[in-house]
């Protein structure tokens, strides 16, 4: 039996660090008005990545961003990669997603993760809980933000969290609910939060055997509650380092779509050269997928096996 080959999916990625809202807003409208481009990211950090000498520079906050692009965008699916889950309540989180959803008109991907970065915790004073608490929390975090976009009231006793007929109205515009984007590998706590949750799995790494074996500890996961692996979108995202031939990103995504990825997201890194948006969509996006389309043509010829 052949099994077909889903299709790929490309976005791109603009964390917003050292840059501007409006050199932010210059590459997504670019983005929505090329088609080869599907969605759209942001992060969740209020404290920019890398030496702690950087933690003075500019940072614009993610959701608030995220709300104003997409009023500025008609097209691109968008979400962040991925919100923290203990930077805010889930039942707060589960306000914003509804509210974002329903003015980005159904757009919203609904990223969220366990969060790593303990100096942002130390920073504004928010608890930074052990690894498995933070992803234990994690699993209650979606189980809570579910049922409060599909529940009419919530009542919840968790071990983290507690509602009592809680409402969240409007409920968002997709039915039954945005879908889950969670990121994250560990294997035996958040791969098991993924297997129940998410419609897209992000790994975050650039080993692709790595991401091979992270695929089969998460299908094992599915079959044991139950669930079919192929509902779960592989996704995985490769910085646009400066100086690299976009040759060797093409490459590199090559070698992670033939280990399943079909959810594609390209870092960007500020500053944005002019024209990187149809740069990366006539070198890397198109003739990635005309050999994909090559690929599930020759498979539909040879026919069942």
């Amino acid at each position: 039996m052949v099994v077909r080959r889903p299709r790929l999916r490309f976005g791109i990625k603009t964390a917003q660090q050292f840059v501007s809202y409006e050199e932010v807003l210059r590459v997504w409208q670019e983005a929505d008005a090329q088609p080869a481009f599907e969605h759209a990211w942001l992060f969740d950090h209020f404290i920019p990545l890398g030496p702690e000498e950087q933690s003075q520079g500019p940072m614009l906050e993610g959701w608030t961003l995220l709300t104003a692009l997409a009023t500025q965008t008609q097209r691109l699916r968008l979400g962040l990669m991925v919100a923290g889950n203990t930077y805010r309540h889930p039942a707060l989180l589960a306000k914003m997603g509804a509210t974002l959803d329903l003015i980005s008109r159904g757009r919203l991907d609904f990223g969220l993760g366990a969060a790593w970065f303990e100096r942002e915790h130390r920073a504004y004073g928010l608890p930074f809980y052990s690894t498995g608490e933070r992803i234990r929390r994690l699993g209650e975090a979606c189980e809570v933000i579910k049922r409060l976009w599909t529940e009419p009231r919530v009542t919840f006793e968790g071990n983290y969290y507690r509602l009592y007929e809680a409402p969240c109205e409007p409920k968002p515009l997709q039915r039954p609910h945005p879908p889950f984007v969670i990121g994250g590998s560990g294997e035996r706590l958040t791969l098991r939060v993924v297997a129940r949750y998410a419609s897209i799995w992000n790994y975050n790494g650039s080993d692709v055997d790595e991401f091979r074996r992270k695929q089969a500890v998460l299908d094992a996961h599915c079959a044991a509650i139950g669930r079919n692996p192929q509902e779960i979108e592989r996704s995985i995202q490769l910085p646009l380092e400066q100086g690299r031939p976009l040759e060797a990103l093409r490459s590199a995504l090559q070698t992670f779509v033939e280990a399943g990825a079909t959810h594609l997201i390209l870092n960007l890194r500020a500053p944005y050269a002019p024209d990187i948006v149809a740069r990366l969509a006539e070198e890397v996006v198109l003739p990635l997928q005309a050999a994909a389309e090559a690929a599930r043509q020759k498979e539909q010829q040879a026919g069942p096996q």
